[in-house]
């Protein structure tokens, strides 16, 4: 089992802790007996924080808490009055939509990059994952390890010696490259007056740490916070209990431990042979007699290295099937009137409703209703897998990934390159391709943890014009990583000329094509306002 760093707490820690955290050993629980704003959060802080959540919840959110009212209360009793009180309902009488309506709050620590995509797979839950952008990895955990994950089966193989030196020898060339970004930013982008010594050195650690992520594995660890309902958690662990990575059927475990000690009703039919086993057993045979009859037709080809973004797909009367909902929501005429009538106009009167029916809009958030959903766009990307990271959050979409591998080639940051850092960056990915090429043979799933954020990987992202609306003015503000940014800006024109949709893609009016040196300064300096104001 990979050797999780466990955290020490004093007595009196202790005693505040176990009322709110189903446990306070292991990597995985639940919060409990704490109201929905600060759940909600001590999640927010956990993304830019380097600190375990129980941790962070001493340091930064006891004190606000009154807990004369909690003192006998301990999280990991008192379930079989609501057991009892769902039985009925929800298991003998089936009707899941009881399920919609608990939720929990769970933190899974110290996983995987890897595990943190299967962990963010479905759309009805919410997600906060620890930002490589805030956070560094030069430092060792508690036990003296970097933090990347240690497969039992791989370490226990004829390669976990070289495993574990050349994950060991990555974090160091990380660990020694960021305080020399970090010194030569400095030196490029001089402290203006506006700013305070706090909001400079905030940007300048991002602009550093987003140059160097690139070098991080895949095995890297992150903290990840979660919401969902019972049914939403059923469907994911069903799904990670599937999967043929280790790690995630052992997360699947640990996780379902400390479900059932918030919501045990919602979780009977994981294991139930005829339910969950079965569902469980379904998603692995597809998959697997997927992969054999395409690997029995034909080959896999590579293709060239390189970074891309291509509209793959489209419909090119996008913007009249949109009007035709406008008109149809807008009138009492059947949809088949509703199209007749928006063929007869000129695309000019056409164009018109469009425009109106955006409106003039305030900022990002206005954004036209559901109209906008009635045609989409299907986009084949080639980027570095940070990027990936960042835009696979879009959960409203659809997206699908291909395996991580070092066939596509890797980007450097011109950052890297500038202050002379090319050939250590360099190394450090021969090292990462060299491990991928060891493993993948014997351990294809784990092999992806050798793999470097730097490296490229193909996906698939089709959404429709109000996702994409979304997506494309978010991912493109200037406090956005440069890797994702350029996506963005390059979705946003093949809307417009390729597709032709023109309107939609003016409709777009936050999409932000600045340029931007020290991409989170002036998030920084907001951050800084907006602290001095309380």
């Amino acid at each position: 089992m990979h050797p999780y760093a466990t955290e020490e707490f004093t007595a009196a820690e202790t005693d505040v802790l176990r009322r709110y955290f189903t446990n306070l050993e292991g990597p995985v629980f639940a919060l409990v007996n704490l109201p929905e704003v600060v759940k909600g959060a001590l999640f927010a802080r956990y993304s830019r924080s380097s600190k375990s959540l129980r941790r962070l919840f001493l340091d930064e959110f006891v004190e606000d808490l009154v807990l004369d009212g909690d003192e006998s209360i301990d999280a990991t009793i008192g379930l079989e009055r609501a057991d009892d009180l769902y039985q009925k309902v929800f298991f003998e009488y089936g009707d899941d939509s009881v399920a919609q309506l608990g939720g929990v709050h769970l933190a899974c620590e110290q996983a995987s990059n890897v595990l943190t995509k299967i962990l963010e797979w479905g759309r009805i839950m919410s997600y906060l994952e620890q930002s490589t952008r805030y956070l560094g990895y030069d430092k060792r955990l508690s036990n003296g390890f970097y933090r990347y994950y240690r497969d039992h089966d791989l370490l226990d193989s004829k390669y976990g010696a070289k495993y574990v030196g050349e994950m060991d020898r990555m974090f160091d060339a990380y660990s020694e490259l960021l305080p020399k970004i970090v010194d030569f930013t400095t030196k490029k982008f001089p402290k203006t007056v506006e700013d305070t010594d706090f909001s400079y050195r905030m940007a300048i650690r991002a602009k550093a740490l987003d140059a160097v992520r690139g070098l991080l594995p895949a095995s890297a660890l992150s903290n990840v916070g979660i919401y969902g309902s019972g049914q939403a958690y059923e469907s994911l662990l069903l799904r990670m209990r599937a999967h043929p990575l280790p790690e995630a059927r052992h997360y699947a475990d640990m996780m379902l431990t400390e479900l059932r000690k918030v919501i045990p009703s919602f979780l009977k039919r994981v294991d139930l042979e005829d339910r969950g086993v079965a569902w469980t057993n379904y998603l692995a045979d597809t998959k697997s007699a997927t992969g054999q009859i395409l690997r029995e037709l034909w080959d896999d080809v590579s293709s060239e290295p390189g970074e891309s973004v291509n509209l793959i797909g489209f419909d090119p009367d996008g913007e009249q099937r949109i009007v035709e909902a406008i008109a149809f929501a807008h009138s009492t005429t059947s949809d088949e009137e509703a199209k007749r009538r928006v063929a007869a106009l000129t695309p000019a009167e056409r164009a018109a409703i469009l425009r109106t029916y955006v409106g003039d809009r305030g900022n990002r958030r206005h954004r036209p209703g559901r109209a906008f959903e009635r045609t989409d766009y299907r986009f084949e990307l080639v980027t570095d897998y940070g990027a990936f990271r960042d835009l696979q959050r879009h959960r409203l979409l659809t997206i699908e990934w291909q395996p991580l591998t070092t066939e596509l080639g890797y980007d450097t940051p011109s950052l890297i390159e500038e202050a002379g850092c090319g050939a250590e960056y360099a190394a450090s990915l021969d090292r990462s391709r060299e491990l991928y090429e060891t493993l993948v043979d014997e351990f294809p799933e784990q092999a992806q943890y050798a793999v470097a954020l730097a490296f490229r990987i193909r996906y698939v992202m089709q959404m429709n014009a109000r996702e994409a609306m979304h997506l494309i003015e978010l991912r493109s503000g200037p406090q956005g990583h440069p890797s994702y940014r350029r996506v963005a800006h390059e979705m946003h024109r093949l809307i417009g000329e390729v597709a032709g949709h023109t309107t939609i893609a003016d409709a777009m009016s936050y999409v932000d094509f600045s340029d931007t040196d020290l991409e989170r300064l002036e998030a920084e300096r907001a951050a800084e306002r907006a602290r001095n104001a309380r």
